[in-house]
């Protein structure tokens, strides 16, 4: 059992994290603000942002409408294989670590609304671009947070191959000088 909690602390920490700020937002959406309707206290900033209330039967940023029942199987495809991948990322490897359950949590927050409304409620507008929600967020922070973490690992590796094959170099000329 530790183990088990050693290795899949962070994992459902953020991603139950993730899903109770998705899942509460939404729900207040829902209550205070009609269907198409929209909320900002701060009136000079409606143009650059707001809150609103949409539904989206797609993908992230309204994006394939009507792919609901695609998108909850993937969903759980997707968490499924993030906590089957999740014991062989190294537990120094914190940033690829957050960055799964990240994406875990966006895909299950919204897979939540699919199954207990049909579509996925969206409230965020930001100018001009598609309405999205946490959930939304997490998933393209997280993947974001995956390459980065991927690009940062394989610098270290590279540098630490680097280092190995100096050093082995540096044997090799040892060893020629001792003969």
């Amino acid at each position: 059992m530790k183990k088990f909690i050693k290795i899949y602390w962070l994992l459902f920490t953020v991603a139950g994290l993730i899903i109770t700020l998705d899942q509460i937002s939404k729900a207040v959406v829902r209550a205070n603000i009609p269907f198409y309707g929209e909320w900002m206290p701060v009136e000079w900033l409606a143009t650059y942002f707001r809150f609103v209330y949409w539904e989206n039967t797609g993908a992230a940023f309204g994006l394939f409408q009507s792919g609901g029942l695609i998108f909850a199987v993937l969903a759980v495809v997707i968490s499924i294989f993030i906590i089957y991948y999740y014991p062989q990322i190294p537990l120094n490897e914190t940033l690829t670590r957050i960055a799964m359950a990240m994406q875990m949590g966006g895909a299950l927050g919204n897979l939540i609304d699919r199954i207990v409304f049909g579509p996925v409620t969206d409230f965020i507008a930001v100018g001009e671009f598609p309405v999205f929600n946490i959930a939304d967020s997490s998933i393209t922070i997280g993947v974001g947070l995956l390459i980065l973490s991927l690009w940062i690992n394989e610098r270290r590796d590279k540098k630490s191959a680097l280092n190995l094959d100096e050093l082995a170099s540096k044997e090799a000329e040892s060893s020629k000088e001792n003969l």
